[in-house]
Formats: structure tokens, C-alpha cells, sequence
């Protein structure tokens, strides 16, 4: 059994002033994985960039680099995507390795490491939003029992931020730092992953921030909304045995058939769906509505 969605991430911005020159990042077509296939991509660009550059980031993920040379007083940058998502395998967390031997096979000891783990260790230090401090070991202490199998102690943590905090939009910022989270036990679901991370690599762990999209159900007997949806975050972490696992630590459950991976990264500066540089402008916000629709529904 598989699902395919249609979806929409539409981007608009309105300058004050206007903008003479400008260069932007966007990470808005989805990543190639096991779990999922991209069966159809537009991106829609207005104005029309002076150049276009389609590549893959340092992380492998998919990357558009928009140039604009023109003068403009407003930005609209639309991606539609036809995604199938695939079932992912049944795992059994109790034949994980300890938590301990998890974090001594990412330690360097003079001896050779193999291709997987040699990029797993890029994902265990500190990070732009992801800063590792004494107080995230001491959180996640009762997760981490000696000897505790290393995606139980996952799971388990997981579940502490999903029962310990709050999901409050307008509590956080993007750059709002995460001994502030931790204390007021209230954020988004970046915030959630950016705390995960931190408590994970603090032990010496290596996990890494995945963006993407969350299927959201409407109420009984409601129409979906179009544009209501919002991009979405969780975690993958690393177990030597089972390879890379995911936790959506948001919502306690791990991401299968209602998530679309977009792109994975040390933290969400890696994989923001559209940032850049622009000369001019003045002030601005951008508009962002994103539609999960399932093919069925559309």
C-alpha cells in the first residue's frame, strides 16, 4: 500500500521598495529516497530569474539557484509536486545496539571507519541552531540508561518532548535559542527537532534534521482548506545496525504514509525552502501556503 500526493508550496513576497538585485537557495523538490518517488515537478518563477542553476547541496539534496539581475518589487516562487510515498519497514528497536556502543562506533580511534559512518559523523556536532550544552544530557538522563538498546532510548525521547511540551506558534522565532525552548517547554515543530538534536549529539549521537510535509486531517465532516497546510520537521538518527531512523518527536509517532521528505540537513539554515540575499527591498515578510492534497481528494 502507497499514497500519492499532489502539493503546492507557493512563496510570495511584496517589497516595500524595490529589489535591484537578488540571489536565492530553494529547496522545494523533493529528495530521491527508498520511501518515496517524485513523479512529476514544476517550479514557477515570477519574475523570471536572469539565471537558473539546478544541483545538489553538500548533503546530496536537491538545490535550485535563482539569480535575478532586474529590478523587482515582488517575488512568487510556486513548486508543484506529484509525490508517491512507499511504506517503510517494521522495526524491532530492541536489536539496536546500546546507546553506548552507538556513540563509541562514531568516535574516532585511529583505525578506518566505512563510507556510513564516516557520514553519520557529520551529523554529531554543533550546528548554527543546534548548540550543545550540559542541560540536554540532563533532560533526556531517564531515556538513556546504561545499556538501553539506542532507538528505544530514541523512542523514548521522543515521547518526553511530545508529553513535556507545548505546541505554540507564536511562542518561538526561528532564531529563538534552545535553552529558551527548553525552559518555557513551549515551540513549533523545528523547535521540537532542533531540541531533539541537540539532546541526541550531546550523547554523542549522530542525528540529523529533516524537512518536509505532514498529510493534516480536517475535522469530521470538513472540506480540506486549500493553502493550510505548513511545512513540517522531524529527525533521523543513526543506528549502526539498522541504518538512519526517523522521529517525528511533534507528534509522537514515526513518519510513514503522512509525511514527504523534502531534504535533510545539520539544522534548518541547511534546508530552509527558500532563502537568499537581496540588495533593496526594505522591509518584507513572505506569504507561504502549502497544500497536502491526496490524489484521491484532488
Amino acid at each position: 500500500m502507497s499514497a500519492q500526493y499532489q502539493i503546492t508550496h507557493d512563496t510570495h513576497y511584496e517589497y516595500d521598495s524595490p529589489v535591484s538585485l537578488a540571489q536565492q537557495l530553494a529547496h522545494l523538490w523533493p529528495r530521491p529516497c527508498a520511501w518515496q518517488v517524485c513523479q512529476a515537478r514544476d517550479l514557477q518563477i515570477n519574475p523570471e530569474p536572469t539565471r537558473r542553476v539546478d544541483e545538489l547541496d553538500v548533503f546530496g539534496n536537491p538545490l535550485t539557484r535563482l539569480v535575478f539581475e532586474r529590478p523587482h518589487d515582488e517575488l512568487r516562487v510556486c513548486a508543484e509536486l506529484l509525490v508517491q510515498v512507499l511504506p517503510r519497514p517494521a522495526l524491532d528497536f530492541s536489536l539496536s545496539s546500546p546507546w553506548e556502543h552507538t556513540r563509541s562506533a562514531l568516535c574516532y580511534s585511529g583505525g578506518p571507519m566505512n563510507d556510513e559512518l564516516l557520514e553519520a559523523c557529520r551529523y554529531r556536532f554543533e550546528s548554527p541552531y543546534v548548540r550543545l550544552k550540559r542541560s540536554f544530557v540532563e533532560f533526556s538522563q531517564s531515556c538513556f540508561a546504561p545499556g538501553t538498546p539506542t532507538l528505544q532510548g530514541v523512542q523514548a525521547l521522543m515521547e518526553k518532548i511530545f508529553e513535556e511540551f507545548t505546541f505554540d506558534a507564536e511562542a518561538t522565532q526561528v532564531a529563538t535559542p534552545l535553552v529558551e525552548v527548553l525552559e518555557r517547554r513551549r515551540g513549533v515543530c523545528q523547535d521540537f527537532a532542533h531540541l531533539m538534536l541537540a539532546c541526541l549529539r550531546s550523547r554523542g549521537l549522530a542525528a540529523r534534521y529533516v524537512s518536509g510535509y505532514l498529510l493534516t486531517q480536517p475535522p469530521p465532516g470538513q472540506p480540506r482548506l486549500i493553502g493550510a497546510d505548513a511545512s513540517h520537521a522531524w529527525v533521523s538518527v543513526f543506528c549502526p545496525v539498522l541504518g538512519w531512523v526517523d522521529f517525528d518527536p511533534t507528534n509522537n509517532i514515526q513518519p510513514a504514509l503522512e509525511h514527504i521528505t523534502l531534504a535533510w540537513g545539520r539544522d534548518f539554515s541547511d534546508v530552509s525552502p527558500l532563502r537568499g540575499v537581496i540588495l533593496g527591498g526594505g522591509s518584507h515578510d513572505p506569504d507561504v501556503q502549502v497544500t497536502v492534497m491526496p490524489l484521491h481528494e484532488a
